[in-house]
Order: C-alpha cells, then sequence, then structure tokens
C-alpha cells in the first residue's frame, strides 16, 4: 500500500482510468465517487447498484456478483463506488488509484440519517431501483463498529494486494471537497 497525500491524490486523478471509492456507508464515497467521475467523464459503477442489489431488497446471487464484478473490472476506465472486502480483491487486482473517505464514525453515522431522510421511501441513485432507502439497528452499528471490523481487514487487503495501489485517506468531508476543489482547478 503506497499511501499519498490529497495533492498527489488530485495530480493521479488527472490520468487515472480505474478508481476505486471505499469506505463506510455515510462517508461521503459515493457523492465523492459521482463527482470525480463526472469531472473526469469516466463511467461511474455503483456496487449496490450494478452489483449487488435487485428490487425489493434481493441481493444477487454470489457467483453472479462476482461475474459481473470482474466483467466491469476489465473495462479501461471506470470509478467503482464501495468497499465489501469479500470481493475487495477484484477490484483492486485493476485499480490504479484508491481513494479512501475515512471520517470519525459520528460523521458516517450522521452521513445515513441524513440520507435516510433526503430519500425517504424512495432509492437513492447509487441503489437499485425498488430498495427504497432504510435505516435499522444492523445498519447503524455496522456504521459504529467499521473501523474496528472492517477496516482492518480492508487494510489487509490493500497491503496484500500485491501491485502497490496509491492510496488516499480522506479524514473529513472537508478533505473530500479539497480533493474535489483541486481536480476541479486543474481542469
Amino acid at each position: 500500500m503506497n499511501m499519498i497525500d490529497i495533492a498527489d491524490a488530485a495530480t493521479r486523478l488527472k490520468t487515472a482510468r480505474r478508481i476505486l471509492v471505499i469506505g463506510c456507508s455515510g462517508s461521503g464515497k459515493s457523492t465523492l465517487a459521482r463527482a470525480i467521475a463526472t469531472r473526469r467523464d469516466i463511467p461511474y459503477i455503483s456496487m449496490d447498484r450494478d452489483f449487488f442489489w435487485l428490487p425489493g431488497w434481493k441481493m444477487r446471487d454470489r457467483t453472479e456478483i462476482v461475474r459481473l464484478m470482474e466483467e466491469a473490472v476489465k473495462r479501461p476506465a471506470w470509478m467503482i463506488d464501495g468497499t465489501s472486502p469479500g470481493t475487495l480483491p477484484i477490484r483492486l487486482a485493476q485499480a490504479e488509484l484508491v481513494l479512501w473517505p475515512r471520517p470519525p464514525r459520528r460523521i458516517s453515522l450522521a452521513g445515513i440519517v441524513k440520507r435516510r431522510f433526503r430519500y425517504a421511501g424512495t432509492s437513492r441513485p447509487e441503489m437499485a431501483e425498488g430498495c427504497p432507502e432504510r435505516l435499522n439497528l444492523n445498519f447503524l452499528r455496522y456504521v459504529w463498529t467499521f473501523e474496528q471490523k472492517e477496516a482492518p481487514r480492508v487494510e489487509q487487503l490493500l497491503m496484500q494486494s500485491g501491485n502497490d495501489i496509491p492510496v488516499c485517506v480522506l479524514k473529513s468531508y472537508a478533505e473530500n471537497n479539497e480533493l474535489l476543489a483541486l481536480l476541479e482547478r486543474d481542469y
């Protein structure tokens, strides 16, 4: 894993064609990924919408998820938004840059509560149709414990990827915005 700063990430975003945005739910990863994809004119892929979920919150079969993901990462350009440690190696094998929004958990919790109200009764843009925004105790627990339970596995997978992928950790929404501002300045 090759840790880089925000300025270096902005420079690399000028030429990177396969970009992975990972992080906890509510960390701003989808907002960041969509914004960069738009600025760079790179296809945006949401793991929730494009790989995992079918209408009615029905999970796709794992073999189908893996097949779809393997096809997607072969494309010449993509911005994939989503963490899922179980399939992270598939994406890491082709990624040129990883952005990891990693704000304090209280910020991520606030993010998921905010989007619950924003998309009440509807599906948010990065979710499959027919999957209205929801919030329950298990999801709140997942966000609250992400740093303890999920982040160490993600870090391990990043280190094991073997291709020394540049990784930029963004510790706040302000840093997400700083990266976007640097990218905007250069376009």
